[in-house]
């Protein structure tokens, strides 16, 4: 904790004390009320953080109902491109990168200093597919565009909602509470992909009442347990690169997980590196020619 001011560590220690679900809960339904009046602080929020409104579907303040319908606007078509590269790894949100890396034997580098394990994120035992892929782990603003999108085309097995608490999210907070992406509520998301298996976990936090996906609707707030949705075998979920799978309130984190550790990241977005959604994250090193048959 070196790095922080003596404010962040006092805030950070008050963590522990303060009400996340019970101000979450609040936040969820005082964020959804529909009202005339909700293009005031709207208007403020969008000043107060310093929004782009030209990219989003709808500009005026006025065309939202409710602050959650503004958290989760959309993009106007075409304010993103998805990088065209088959063999190319998009990135799914827009935010900040905070690390990016390798899995050591199952080990994720959270900040300076502070790792925390694969399976401790997944809440599954049989997450060693993972151990020694890649990781990239993303901070999104309250600035922020929400959705999260799809960094490759895959198909999903799995669903994971992992109760938790709701500590903040902030990078200052990175540095104070270890293990805190694997100790706030999260959703995991499970896909097999061409190039190996995927993981995308939505990280919730403190008024970040609620995640949702395309396929399920809205995953939290429901459970005090760890619950456990298999879709294989089933009618199957199948996503394209860039199609959108989830969306947040507010702000949060994206934990995104590579089986296949051939990944070459793009050397543009290291820690601290601003990224937008469908950017080349990373790309895959061509495969080998094979040889070519003996003539007859």
């Amino acid at each position: 904790m070196d790095d922080l001011t003596r404010w962040q560590k006092v805030k950070s220690r008050l963590f522990y004390l303060f009400p996340h679900h019970w101000v979450s809960r609040a936040a969820f339904f005082l964020g959804r009320l529909n009202t005339m009046l909700a293009a005031y602080p709207i208007g403020f929020f969008i000043r107060r953080f310093g929004v782009d409104m030209s990219e989003a579907e709808h500009e005026s303040p006025a065309s939202y109902p409710s602050f959650n319908a503004f958290f989760a606007r959309k993009l106007k078509p075409g304010a993103r491109e998805i990088c065209d590269n088959h063999r190319a790894l998009a990135s799914p949100c827009d935010g900040t990168v905070m690390q990016i890396g390798d899995c050591a034997d199952g080990a994720i580098v959270q900040a300076k200093g502070r790792e925390y394990s694969v399976s401790s994120l997944l809440g599954v035992r049989n997450s060693s597919v993972f151990n020694n892929g890649k990781f990239c782990t993303f901070y999104l603003s309250p600035r922020d565009y929400h959705r999260v999108h799809m960094p490759l085309a895959g198909e999903l097995e799995a669903m994971i909602h992992v109760p938790g608490r709701l500590f903040s999210v902030a990078p200052y907070a990175l540095q104070a509470i270890d293990g805190l992406y694997a100790k706030n509520e999260r959703v995991v998301c499970l896909f097999k992909t061409d190039f190996g298996k995927m993981a995308l976990v939505m990280i919730g936090a403190v008024n970040v009442a609620a995640i949702e996906t395309v396929w399920a609707g809205l995953v939290t707030p429901r459970s005090r347990s760890v619950v456990h949705y298999n879709y294989a075998g089933y009618e199957p979920v199948k996503l394209g690169r860039g199609d959108e799978c989830a969306h947040f309130n507010i702000g949060s984190s994206v934990v995104l997980l590579l089986e296949n550790g051939g990944f070459q990241w793009n050397p543009l977005y290291c820690p601290g590196e601003a990224v937008k959604m469908g950017c080349e994250l990373a790309t895959l090193p061509a495969l080998p020619t094979p040889p070519a048959p003996p003539a007859a």
